[in-house]
């Protein structure tokens, strides 16, 4: 199983036709930078002018803002999850970085979108609990390689490592540029120390 089966599926309302899928791509696009830049206070108007579409073709790819919230939402997740995939062919331990910078980006730009969809559902609705299982399932095969490769710590699960990330996201009143250093440092915990033996013969 791949890590996006466990995404709710909205592929299957994507467009079929080239245009409209052309148009489709282009709200989501738009919608991502509204979000990202306004949050919540992102109009489906300026969504739509954004994109050069009307209105008009906005609801129909998306009857309600809830729609296109989720919308973007998951596929958010899913190119995050794709990360994932394509980064297994870099060494392990910077695959593993690498993925988990990426992951703390999406955090830090997409908390607002999230924070508006917890508004039209809970915070165990099937969106939000088939999304982390996917981050979980993707971030674990990263994991589990850079521990199987001797370079990291095997005490040490998923779980911990995105509570640590979803942690350093959330820091009030810091730059992007502390956050990411303050993850590099956290990250070295997680590097595998070679046994006191070894070490002694060096």
């Amino acid at each position: 199983m791949t890590s996006t089966e466990t995404i709710p599926d909205v592929r299957s309302q994507r467009p079929k036709r080239a245009d409209a899928r052309r148009n489709y791509e282009k709200l989501i696009g738009a919608a991502r930078e509204a979000f990202t830049e306004e949050g919540g206070s992102a109009s489906l108007e300026e969504i739509a002018r954004r994109a050069g579409v009307g209105i008009g073709t906005l609801y129909r790819n998306f009857p309600t803002r809830q729609d296109l919230l989720e919308a973007v939402y998951v596929e958010e997740v899913e190119a995050v999850c794709q990360t994932a995939e394509e980064l297994l062919g870099e060494p392990p331990w910077e695959a593993l970085v690498a993925w988990l910078h990426r992951f703390l980006a999406y955090i830090v730009t997409k908390q607002a979108l999230a924070q508006e969809l917890f508004s039209y559902l809970g915070h165990d609705a099937d969106v939000f609990r088939g999304c982390r299982t996917a981050f979980y399932a993707a971030g674990d095969k990263l994991l589990v390689r850079a521990q199987e490769a001797g370079v990291v710590r095997t005490d040490v699960s998923i779980n911990d490592v995105v509570m640590l990330v979803a942690g350093i996201s959330k820091m009030p009143s810091t730059s992007p540029e502390q956050i990411t250093r303050i993850l590099d440092i956290a990250l070295e915990g997680l590097r595998a120390t070679a046994p006191a033996s070894d070490a002694a013969d060096r």
